[in-house]
């Protein structure tokens, strides 16, 4: 597919800068970022299962659950599909690295990407992402065809309305007001990372055998690199 673009940048752009950073309780959008006919050529190209290790059991800090999922780290080399690697390059493409600098207030940064596939029963407890991250861009793959709402899987958009430090672990219940980024079709959240950034993933509903499936683009500033 590489003849055309993957990422709509009319979608992306169609939420100025200046009101991305005042959305509350911090900086974020949902919404389409790559175009209909990429989002499914990526869905129908997505690795194989079998590509992605299990992480499972991992202790977090400040007594958070632990984020159990299959990770799958992406490096240049890696043996995926080809458009996968085009999306990246557009990426990390001056179109859309002028759109992220605009709204995170920040140039020159260092790019990571995963795959997590989650099965059923697992979440994402709430958390604030550590301080070393400026944001993330979630890209979400999962068929509305297939994937039924009350399977759940949306990400929950938190306010703690500033009653925890970020080095805490509330729970879903502990916060007064939620909304949702829609998890099913061509749907994305980006972020900015902020002190209150809390969000999370309800555990699943799904059948067994059934994955929640994203792609995370993470953005660092690049001087914290030290590979």
């Amino acid at each position: 597919m590489k003849a055309g673009s993957l990422l709509d940048l009319e979608s992306l752009e169609a939420t100025p800068p200046r009101s991305f950073r005042r959305t509350r309780p911090f900086p974020w959008w949902a919404g389409p970022a790559l175009r209909p006919e990429a989002w499914q050529a990526l869905y129908e190209r997505m690795p194989d299962p079998d590509q992605l290790e299990a992480l499972f059991g991992k202790q977090r800090r400040f007594g958070q659950a632990s984020h159990d999922r299959y990770v799958l780290e992406y490096r240049p080399d890696l043996p995926v599909h080809p458009i996968w690697h085009q999306l990246v390059e557009e990426i990390e493409g001056p179109a859309y690295q002028r759109f992220l600098a605009q709204r995170l207030g920040r140039r020159r940064l260092r790019m990571l990407y995963h795959w997590h596939y989650t099965p059923r029963g697992c979440s994402v407890s709430p958390h604030c992402d550590a301080r070393r991250k400026l944001g993330s861009h979630v890209f979400y793959f999962n068929d509305p065809a297939r994937w039924r709402a009350e399977w759940g899987g949306e990400t929950c958009v938190l306010d703690d309305e500033g009653r925890f430090s970020w080095r805490s672990g509330p729970a879903f219940e502990d916060f007064a007001h939620s909304e949702i980024a829609p998890c099913t079709g061509n749907q994305s959240l980006l972020f900015a990372r902020r002190a209150n950034s809390w969000h999370g993933v309800r555990p699943l509903e799904c059948p067994e055998g059934e994955l929640r499936r994203v792609f995370i683009a993470v953005f660092e500033p690049r001087r914290s690199w030290r590979g």
